[in-house]
């Protein structure tokens, strides 16, 4: 990994950083090999309750796309797709 994870350091406490940052490497594992579909939605539940607003989730997303070529957009989206207990493998 040789890019950073979009974070606001000024507003987000320590747990929410950790937090953040877990959701983007759970992105980066439905890439990189899979991840199960529950565990993926938990981290990004975590995430919408740091991140409320559509927009910043947008800019932040868009900002750690950018950086690793990883969309948490579609991510979610396939994840939300699939059957309990099911894995998500992404394609680059």
């Amino acid at each position: 990994m040789s890019y950073q994870y979009p974070i606001d350091e000024e507003y987000w406490s320590k747990e929410e950083i950790v937090d953040v940052v877990n959701f983007y490497s759970k992105v980066e594992q439905a890439y990189e090999s899979s991840i199960n579909k529950e565990e993926l939605l938990l981290a990004y539940k975590r995430f919408k309750h740091i991140v409320p607003s559509k927009s910043e989730e947008k800019k932040l997303c868009g900002q750690f796309e950018k950086e690793s070529g990883y969309s948490c957009y579609r991510t979610i989206k396939k994840a939300r797709e699939l059957l309990e207990g099911q894995r998500v493998q992404m394609n680059k």
